[in-house]
């Protein structure tokens, strides 16, 4: 069969690649065309725009590039037109994947499918009327989601969450001694704080630097950044600038199975934290007056914005967002997950619990199957 995916940012491609790797298992003759990234791309197939292209996020930076926004989406609708597939497989990425969906499903007729989906349990609960008119059939890969979606008369299948695959197989690998991994970076045999504030340019701007801020006050631990894929490493040496820091790209794993504790920007990556059982704080910066804030809150319907606390159903790690992300603060909650035995174990605790929701690995496979499965019905 023949399948059209678009994932528009790093950890979509990740997530794609497996599901296409899946898709390959238990469909020989499966070509591939895509929007997506280098992952994507080493499955085979032909990518036709790299997601470096298309992630932007907030209002300025999407009104800047408006032409180019929608250029794409006109280029994508025409490709996906002549290249006619048995299905469209969307993955996250809702501003442009919704635009698609819509196209696809009134003009073309061909099924849409989800993988990943959108987080409007979070914001712009509307699009579930998008999402009940314009696609087949939603995959999701966090367990509160299932409940959501059959409140609004919608079902979806949950699969599991392709993260814990992706955490379990590198951990059944041989785990590097942290002597080599320090050597080979060129690190110091401090234990090691994590950073990592996000996969776009302006997550990192926003957030970097109030992660920076608290280096001089831990000097008995080094700090490391998690580059992301697709930054280059003078935008963050221009966010560095004198602090006492380093970069490792391509790594976030081993970085991650090395370090004591984490500061992290809301996303997969805090998922992904718990997973390796970092205690973490998750930081989540934006320009925002504190009133301005209070009064926007009640909007966004979810208690917590990071996937740890979101999937535990109560607070496991740390959240500060916005205002609250001030050097005293970061200092004291980092000195609790450092230094207070308790708060560590109990965090930990918690990430148990979250994992026991998020179940086994396996959800590119059972997603690849269910689908593969409704195609042929």
């Amino acid at each position: 069969m023949k399948y059209y995916l678009i994932a528009g940012e790093a950890s979509g491609d990740l997530h794609a690649s497996h599901l296409m790797a899946a898709l390959k298992k238990r469909d020989h003759q499966a070509e591939f065309r895509f929007f997506g990234g280098d992952m994507m791309a080493a499955q085979g197939g032909q990518l036709i725009k790299h997601y470096r292209e298309l992630a932007y996020m907030g209002f300025i930076p999407v009104i800047s590039h408006l032409p180019t926004i929608l250029n794409n989406i006109r280029k994508c609708k025409k490709d996906i037109s002549l290249f006619n597939p048995d299905v469209v497989i969307l993955v996250d990425y809702p501003g442009f994947n919704m635009k698609i969906a819509q196209y696809v499903k009134t003009r073309l007729s061909i099924p849409v499918y989800y993988y990943i989906s959108p987080k409007i349990w979070a914001w712009k609960e509307y699009r579930i009327k998008s999402v009940k008119r314009y696609v087949d059939r939603m995959y999701s890969i966090l367990p509160f989601e299932v409940e959501f979606y059959k409140k609004h008369g919608y079902e979806i299948e949950y699969v599991g969450n392709p993260s814990v695959d992706e955490v379990s197989a590198y951990q059944s690998l041989p785990k590097e001694p942290v002597s080599s991994f320090q050597k080979r970076n060129q690190l110091s045999d401090k234990p090691i704080i994590a950073l990592l504030a996000g996969s776009r340019k302006q997550e990192i701007e926003a957030n970097l630097n109030h992660m920076l801020s608290v280096v001089d006050l831990f000097p008995d631990f080094q700090f490391v950044i998690a580059g992301a894929p697709g930054i280059d490493e003078s935008f963050y040496q221009a966010q560095i600038k004198n602090e006492s820091c380093r970069i490792v790209f391509g790594q976030t794993y081993p970085l991650l199975q090395q370090s004591t504790a984490a500061l992290v920007t809301s996303g997969t990556a805090t998922l992904e934290t718990a997973l390796f059982d970092v205690p973490q704080i998750v930081c989540y910066s934006f320009s925002m007056p504190p009133v301005l804030y209070r009064i926007l809150r009640p909007l966004i319907k979810v208690p917590f914005i990071s996937l740890v606390n979101l999937i535990a159903g109560k607070e496991v790690c740390k959240e500060l967002l916005g205002f609250m992300i001030t050097r005293e603060r970061l200092q004291t909650e980092l000195n609790e997950i450092i230094y207070n035995r308790e708060a560590r174990n109990q965090m930990l605790q918690g990430y148990a619990e979250m994992k026991n929701r998020l179940g086994g690995p396996g959800a590119p496979e059972r997603a690849a199957e269910s689908l593969i499965n409704s195609l042929k019905r």
